[in-house]
């Protein structure tokens, strides 16, 4: 079995001599695994950082074997970011989320598309993505929900309140609540940031947080917690960095990040 296409490349294991197990997301055959001989010496580390886009080529004798994997880089992400701390987060984020919660070999077209162009403007606009890339990342993060089978339901309120007044999600249900109807239920719901629901918004850093509070919860009982696994700490880093930005102290942080769903 043979294939050959662009790839996304979400993270490299060292194993052995210099090899490497290594990790690339494509459109058209989703999350694959190879081994990259030579991927831990220095030229093939250069070819296999995580998030660079190259053109992977994977081939295996069964189709149910590793295989093995070669590539050319296209386009190296990361070399263009290595000085700027947040876009590098956005970065590890985005790919350890792929990387821990897709199915392998099971294409996502979706999600390849949008992490690809998420990853090139990233690095190539730093300024942007330190300004204006966290909604983008919010609703990457709520696409890659929906495409596991766990979207939010935010077309209405669950309660029977206005669609233009949907403040809230229950973080039992996923489903939007309006402000009006909330009533006690206020504090034990998860904030919903108009960004989330209008795309022409960008949202101050504080709005930023309470959107990666609100998918975070969802990817961490869903999406992780069906494989049994916690969230990867690339995407805490990077909740933490937004919190700071958003002039968050780490205890209130830690505290509001603990949500109790009503009964």
């Amino acid at each position: 079995m043979e294939w050959e296409a662009p790839a996304l490349v979400l993270s490299a294991t060292p194993y052995g001599e210099g090899s490497a197990i290594v990790h690339v997301l494509t459109g058209e055959h989703g999350l694959y695994h190879g081994l990259a001989r030579g991927g831990s010496a220095s030229r093939g580390r250069a070819i296999w950082q995580t998030g660079n886009l190259v053109r992977a080529r994977w081939l295996a004798r069964l189709p149910e074997q590793l295989g093995n994997i070669t590539a050319e880089t296209v386009h190296a992400s990361a070399a263009r970011i290595l000085d700027y701390p947040l876009p590098l987060a956005m970065l590890a984020s985005l790919c350890a989320l792929a990387d821990g919660c897709l199915p392998e070999r099971e294409p996502h077209p979706a999600i390849f598309q949008g992490l690809t162009s998420l990853l090139a403007r990233i690095s190539l606009d730093p300024q942007w993505a330190e300004a204006e890339a966290m909604p983008e990342i919010v609703r990457w993060e709520l696409l890659l929900l929906s495409e596991l089978g766990f979207g939010l339901d935010l077309g209405g309120c669950a309660l029977g309140g206005s669609r233009d007044d949907l403040r809230w999600v229950s973080p039992r249900t996923g489903r939007a609540v309006s402000d009006e109807k909330a009533g006690a239920w206020r504090d034990r719901l998860l904030p919903l940031p108009g960004f989330v629901l209008h795309p022409q918004q960008i949202g101050t850093p504080r709005d930023w947080y309470d959107a990666l509070r609100l998918s975070g919860h969802f990817l961490q009982r869903d999406a992780f917690g069906q494989r049994h696994c916690p969230v990867p700490e690339a995407r805490e880093r990077l909740a933490d960095m937004i919190a700071r930005k958003a002039d968050i102290s780490p205890a209130g942080a830690q505290a509001e990040a603990t949500v109790e769903p009503p009964d």
